[in-house]
């Protein structure tokens, strides 16, 4: 009988001609001697010490009160959607230019979502759309907010913010306010970006953050749900657990989700929240590099930070206006990718996904225009200079008249 190889012996060649990668983790802390301890101990499953330390300590990160860590930033949003009141047939305004994660949450949950256009200013949801929304085209119904088109309850309003940036949330607060609607923010994106002084995912009722592989800071994958509400906190620790009454009767009082994140990759979290200001630090050295370098450029925008906002800079990203530009953003991508520098486009808006067909839409050509335009560059934390001024060079070499 053969003994099995290595898996590191098995695997092929990468057929990947990148040379400088889109977005790669950062693995210099105290990952290895934290993963040591789970296979040591024998915690690495989905109970452990670290993921008790891991809730706390990115609670205490945040300013928060709890924190429930579970398997995604997917699973995060549907439980906090489900925890924040949403029901099925709902309504859930949210942006279309966004990430196809959120969407899915809401239709995980039973409800629509409404798509809502960008704002050309920061690339984030247009809240002067959504307030025309809410006041023209909903009225109170049975004692809800109901969508005039539809007659569906408005469930929740889910902010996305967008590739680092935070969402204009003074308005949309005000908004939620008046109309007592629950606010679920999707920070996924967004760890380390600040609103006016205040954390991302901090604003609402409850918040969900990602920690994939390609974020600022990883657990390979996995997510986080935040909040100051102890009752929302417990609804979304019961229903990412399972659901279960009693543990030891494997009594389950409710249709619930095994949304676990594992001890493993808690005590990733651990390690890589211990160098968080470090890696956002990076990421804005890196912005602004590529700000001084790519300044000028003709029909080339540079990635927005508003006045009132402090941008995580997750996926370092411009705006290319064919008009102006001696090339369309996918013909830069191709040209790049030629060199061996990794980029991407950004993801198509939700109103046009075939997935979501048919989901009512409120504007939309902003969003279209954003998704032919922005092209994300090179911005893995640990980018060095000669990397990032290759890339630099390669786009002026192109751009530049």
């Amino acid at each position: 009988m053969n003994a099995i190889k290595p898996l590191k012996a098995q695997m092929a060649p990468k057929s990947d001609c990148t040379k400088i990668p889109l977005a790669v983790p950062q693995l210099g802390g105290n990952e290895w001697a934290y993963l040591k301890e789970c296979l040591d101990t024998g915690w690495v499953s989905s109970v452990g010490p670290f993921v008790d330390r891991f809730e706390r300590d990115f609670a205490t990160y945040l300013g928060a009160r709890h924190a429930v860590a579970v398997a995604s930033g997917t699973a995060a949003l549907h439980v906090a959607l489900l925890a924040a009141g949403v029901q099925p047939d709902d309504e859930v305004p949210m942006p279309s230019f966004t990430f196809i994660a959120p969407a899915n949450a809401v239709r995980y949950a039973g409800a629509w979502p409404v798509f809502v256009d960008a704002e050309a200013a920061t690339w984030q949801m247009d809240v002067a759309l959504l307030r025309d929304f809410l006041r023209d085209d909903c009225v109170r119904s049975d004692g809800a907010l109901r969508n005039r088109k539809t007659g569906r309850r408005i469930g929740a309003i889910l902010p996305v913010h967008v590739l680092g940036h935070p969402v204009d949330m003074e308005p949309l607060l005000a908004l939620a306010q008046e109309f007592g609607l629950p606010v679920v923010e999707d920070a996924a994106e967004s760890l380390g970006a600040s609103y006016r002084g205040q954390p991302v995912g901090r604003a609402g009722q409850i918040a969900a953050f990602s920690f994939n592989g390609n974020k600022v800071m990883t657990t390979g994958g996995g997510g986080m749900i935040v909040t100051d509400d102890a009752a929302l906190a417990d609804r979304a620790r019961y229903l990412s657990t399972t659901a279960k009454d009693d543990g030891t009767e494997g009594i389950h009082g409710s249709v619930g989700f095994n949304y676990r994140l594992t001890n493993l990759q808690a005590a990733m979290g651990c390690a890589q929240l211990e160098q968080l200001d470090g890696l956002l630090a990076a990421k804005r050295r890196i912005a602004a590099r590529y700000a001084a370098g790519l300044a000028g450029l003709p029909g080339l925008s540079l990635m927005p930070e508003a006045n009132w906002a402090r941008n995580a800079f997750w996926l370092y990203s411009i705006r290319l206006d064919s008009n102006a530009a001696s090339c369309t953003a996918r013909e830069l991508r191709q040209r790049l990718r030629e060199r061996g520098i990794d980029t991407r486009s950004f993801w198509q808006p939700m109103h046009l996904s075939p997935a979501h067909a048919g989901a009512q839409t409120l504007g939309g050509d902003v969003a279209e225009t954003l998704f032919d335009e922005v092209l994300s560059l090179p911005c893995s934390t640990d980018l060095g200079e000669a990397q990032q001024d290759a890339v630099i060079a390669a786009i002026r070499g192109e751009l530049a008249p």
